[in-house]
């Protein structure tokens, strides 16, 4: 039905989505919070919570074993009030679980296998200007990994903030035209939005380059030895705050505010035992960071690389797989030798470690999963 428009109803208040075959109540509270707008009652509300929750629910449930993928599949039954998707927008939810399914392929051959999911949705805003409202949504995703393994993590869960635009007819009747990601990373392992380039903020060939790592499984062991600092702080700080921010330190994770991923590492970095270096905020020989005042090099991709590298904080490791508890992992996505995001590994198990990072909130995600999904990025390891 690819080329027909999509009815999507929610049965009132009983309605439920369904994931790997477990029936799962979606989040309704967020609705009615939101203060009234001039042309959209909280009943309408609740309903485009319901139907973001639909949406979620579906794209994530394509990439667990044993959900359905199928382009045909109808979203959800129900809605007391008739909400459609507008033709191009069911066309591209299509498009968008197929894609999914083929990423679960992928996935798959990489060792990720997911064998259950819970999705849910809040609506954080709601803005109207005439027929044309725009809903602001939370989406909180876990996934149970499908592992034989009794030291593998158990789960895996991300955040993910989108808009979705809804138009309404002369009758009053809304329709859902379209849905975009409002997060400044586009890493939740759900979303196929390409993560946003990061510009280094002086050129990167009269800074200290760090090497490519390989991303091939198995490599040589290269066991961590250092004891300067205490590894497993920094990955329960991390694993603490990956989605509930520290109010001593700014958040850099809103719209337009650059994204949250290295001021995050930073952190755990200092609850491990890192000590500040004081001095000129550009100066990426520095790095320091409190609620007040941040050098570049504590929440800058780049700077932090060259602050890492010039201070021998760090020294490059061959293979991500050689990454350990503390280590800290980068992405060039474009490949054009600025880097564009940072994570630190939180847990390692088979041979595979596992990251948390800011932008998108993420926790555990393993290894496998970023090369498999981002196959042509740059990958570069740093043993802390």
């Amino acid at each position: 039905m690819s080329g027909t428009r999509r009815r999507v109803t929610i049965l009132g208040a009983a309605a439920t989505s369904v994931v790997a075959g477990v029936a799962l109540l979606p989040n309704w509270s967020a609705g009615a919070a939101v203060s009234d707008d001039p042309t959209v009652d909280a009943r309408t509300r609740a309903t485009f919570q319901r139907l973001a929750d639909a949406v979620f629910t579906d794209r994530t449930n394509a990439l667990v074993d044993g959900g359905q993928a199928d382009a045909d599949k109808p979203l959800t039954d129900g809605f007391s009030d008739d909400v459609e998707l507008s033709s191009g927008t069911a066309r591209a939810e299509d498009a968008t679980r197929s894609a999914l399914g083929q990423r679960k392929q992928k996935l798959a051959k990489a060792g990720e296998r997911y064998r259950g999911a819970r999705t849910t949705v809040t609506l954080d805003a709601t803005r109207v200007t005439g027929r044309t409202a725009k809903a602001e949504v939370t989406e909180t995703t876990t996934l149970t990994y499908a592992r034989a393994r009794d030291d593998a993590p158990k789960t895996t869960g991300f955040q993910a903030r989108h808009e979705l635009t809804f138009k309404a007819d002369r009758h009053g009747d809304w329709r859902l035209t379209g849905i975009r990601d409002t997060d400044q990373g586009g890493l939740a392992v759900n979303t196929l939005s390409k993560p946003a380039p990061v510009k280094a903020a002086t050129a990167a060939d009269t800074m200290p380059n760090a090497p490519r790592a390989a991303t091939t499984r198995n490599p040589a062991a290269a066991p961590k030895t250092g004891t300067a600092y205490d590894y497993k702080a920094m990955a329960a700080y991390a694993e603490k705050h990956w989605n509930a921010y520290n109010k001593d330190y700014p958040d850099f994770g809103g719209r337009g505010a650059g994204g949250d991923c290295t001021n995050f590492v930073s952190q755990s970095l200092k609850a491990g035992g890192w000590k500040h270096v004081p001095g000129y905020v550009y100066d990426y020989t520095r790095w320091f960071g409190n609620a007040d005042i941040q050098s570049h090099s504590f929440i800058g991709v780049n700077e932090w690389s060259w602050f890492a590298q010039n201070s021998k904080r760090t020294k490059p490791l061959a293979n991500v797989f050689q990454l350990e508890v503390g280590d800290v992992l980068q992405l060039d996505f474009d490949r054009d030798g600025s880097k564009d995001h940072t994570m630190i590994v939180t847990y390692k198990s088979g041979g595979v470690p596992y990251v948390t990072y800011h932008s998108n909130n993420t926790f555990r995600r393993s290894v496998a999963s970023l090369v498999a999904s981002y196959p042509n990025a740059y990958y570069y390891a740093y043993r802390t």
